[in-house]
């Protein structure tokens, strides 16, 4: 198939798939997601994503209804059915299917697995992103992968209607990360980028760039920095589980980056091959 989708077992294209109306995803956004790309029949760390994906579900007090065989078990059965050889695989769990209410349905009520996947590849490593920011007015639980994305949607708009490619959160003068991404900087030959605390997504690529770096030998600092320290960073770095790693040409307008070409250019060969190499063969 070229569009996909799963709900609870059912699965057939995705745009005929239909889910409930008193699930919870639709009145409160009550659930956890992960998003990763598939090459060549191998789902690329797709260890890390289970990793975070059942950590999100207990932070908001959710059981996962599979072990991790099963739900692994699952998600390469439905990638076998699709036509093409590069894949968006994403999925969610919600807290099931239950009369409107704000507290927690009964234990009886089982939790729903939506899976979608659809033809997706990583971006090209030539592309360089234009950049707007934003003050962060998410709630303070941003390392949980929950459906709550509305104000991630108002920036990418924002993003948008500016032409460009990523919108930047801050908190005050601090930069947390982006609308859909992580973003790190290089300066003075240090990577640079803003703790795993509760104001960012734990990015997977944000991990695997830092294993990256400290396999180059390239000094890693996790530390929050400005907005002034992105604007004269020597490289601003943009990087997801789609993305893989790209980099900044221009913030609000203003030019920015370019200072490092090579050492970025190091960096991101490394992490592009860690990719086709974990995803050179299928599972």
């Amino acid at each position: 198939m070229k569009n996909l989708g799963y709900y609870n077992g059912a699965f057939g294209p995705l745009e005929e798939m239909t889910v409930p109306m008193n699930d919870r995803a639709g009145y409160f956004g009550d659930g956890v997601y992960e998003a990763t790309l598939a090459r060549n029949g191998k789902i690329f760390a797709l260890e890390d994503h289970l990793n975070r994906f059942y950590n999100s579900a207990a932070l908001i007090k959710m059981t996962v209804p599979y072990t991790r065989e099963e739900l692994t078990d699952i998600l390469y059965s439905m990638l076998g059915k699709m036509d093409d050889s590069e894949i968006l695989v994403y999925w969610q769990l919600t807290r099931g299917t239950a009369i409107r209410n704000h507290v927690f349905p009964d234990a009886s009520v089982k939790p729903n697995l939506w899976i979608t996947m659809k033809p997706g590849k990583k971006a090209d490593p030539d592309h360089v992103l234009k950049l707007v920011s934003t003050e962060d007015t998410r709630f303070l639980h941003c390392n949980i992968k929950t459906l709550n994305l509305l104000p991630n949607v108002m920036a990418a708009e924002k993003a948008r209607e500016a032409g460009c490619d990523e919108c930047v959160f801050h908190r005050g003068d601090i930069v947390t990360e982006c609308a859909h991404s992580n973003v790190s900087i290089l300066k003075d030959g240090v990577f640079i980028t803003h703790p795993t605390d509760h104001y960012i997504l734990p990015g997977i690529s944000r991990m695997h760039l830092i294993q990256e770096c400290r396999r180059l030998g390239i000094p890693v600092d996790e530390t929050p920095f400005t907005m002034k320290e992105l604007l004269e960073a020597d490289e601003i770095i943009v990087s997801s589980s789609t993305k893989l790693v790209l980099r900044a040409c221009e913030l609000e307008g203003q030019p920015v980056g370019g200072k490092a070409s090579d050492l970025f250019k190091k960096l991101q060969n490394a992490y592009v091959e860690r990719f086709l190499r974990e995803t050179e063969n299928g599972r």
